[in-house]
């Protein structure tokens, strides 16, 4: 995860989204080719998705406005970590951006009244390649906050097959 500066006055406030040096030192490999901006509101409920090989995606993800709770599963065989998950809360108000390698599914919920989801990858979407997972997987043991109003899903992630580690 990568903290941004954010240098606020009484203006408003002003930070890097991306800055190419910083993210190779991170060790977060580019380049990055496609830009995504998602618009959502509160209680939606967008993932597990993923990118199979050879056109698997590096997503480096942040949000612009609002708060989503974000989730990344490590899918990569061999992996010491495989089947496991990662969430953390990522908003405009923290500035995190939070970079999801290759070999991952992800997928967040909106815990704002609305949010602006922003994400680079390092490879081109393709339909041919897109897969899924169901959000709710009890394997995968996803903790996704409880909201006051229902998860909004669309028929495809309402529909996403279980994890398969045998895969």
């Amino acid at each position: 995860m990568l903290e941004s500066p954010v240098h606020r006055d009484e203006r408003g406030c002003f930070l890097e989204l991306f800055n190419a040096r910083d993210m190779a030192a991170a060790g977060i490999p580019g380049p990055f080719v496609q830009d995504n901006l998602s618009v959502s509101a509160r209680g939606t409920l967008r993932g597990l998705h993923f990118q199979r090989p050879p056109h698997a995606q590096g997503k480096l993800v942040r949000v612009l406005r609002g708060a989503v709770f974000d989730v990344a599963v490590d899918l990569r065989s061999g992996s010491p970590t495989r089947g496991r998950c990662f969430g953390v809360e990522l908003s405009a108000e923290n500035a995190r951006a939070l970079y999801i390698p290759a070999g991952f599914a992800h997928g967040f919920l909106v815990t704002s009244d609305e949010a602006d989801f922003f994400y680079k990858c390092t490879d081109f979407y393709r339909p041919e390649a897109e897969g899924g997972l169901a959000w709710d997987d009890p394997t995968l043991a996803v903790r996704w906050p409880t909201l006051d109003v229902p998860y909004r899903l669309s028929p495809k992630d309402a529909s996403a097959p279980r994890w398969d580690p045998k895969k």
